[in-house]
């Protein structure tokens, strides 16, 4: 477990948080893969589980936010049925490389230098990316990647900032719920 200045008291509340996140991210993961949302980019989402792997990088730290983003891929695509299959491998590569972007660019946030939005939208642009050229790799078709590259890069930027809003958001609430909760412990 990381500090990151949420006053945890013990491994057990730190591991109920982490389990409610990934919960929350699967949850998300396949309600949003069942629902037919109108994208101008045919098999493009919103990507709201990712609001759950950035709230839990900037309240828990890279490590943690590693393993709902892996956590989700993999019962994210066992509840929708694709355990193991292309959308599988599109999904666990581009969480763990988008959060790893976003790691990095946090790091910039937490001196001021740009804003969570900022951060959101690098791991919007990454997530799309990755999932891009992991598709034209595995199609042996960059005639794809090509087709696609700016759309899905123009996209990452609304989803990006959703996602950072939220993300937003959702930290000083769960800060607030977790320093409740952590006061009312005996310890």
């Amino acid at each position: 477990m990381q500090s990151t200045g949420l006053p945890l008291r013990n491994r057990l509340n730190y591991l109920t948080y982490l389990a409610l996140l990934i919960t929350f991210a699967v949850v998300i993961h396949t309600v949003e893969a069942a629902l037919p949302l109108p994208m101008p980019v045919p098999g493009v989402r919103i990507g709201m589980a990712n609001i759950i792997t950035l709230l839990t990088l900037i309240l828990f730290g890279l490590r943690s936010a590693l393993i709902v983003a892996i956590v989700r891929s993999v019962l994210g695509s066992l509840f929708v049925g694709g355990l193991f299959g292309f959308g599988f491998w599109l999904s666990i590569t581009a969480g763990v490389l988008s959060s790893l972007a976003m790691a990095l660019v946090l790091i910039l946030q937490k001196r001021g230098l740009v804003s969570l939005i900022s951060v959101s939208v690098i791991g919007a642009a990454t997530h799309n990316v990755t999932q891009l050229t992991l598709a034209s790799l595995i199609v042996a078709s960059f005639d794809l990647l090509r087709g696609y590259y700016p759309f899905l890069l123009l996209l990452s930027v609304p989803t990006g900032i959703f996602t950072g809003l939220s993300a937003y958001y959702l930290k000083g609430v769960t800060q607030r719920m977790i320093k409740e909760a952590n006061l009312g412990d005996t310890g």
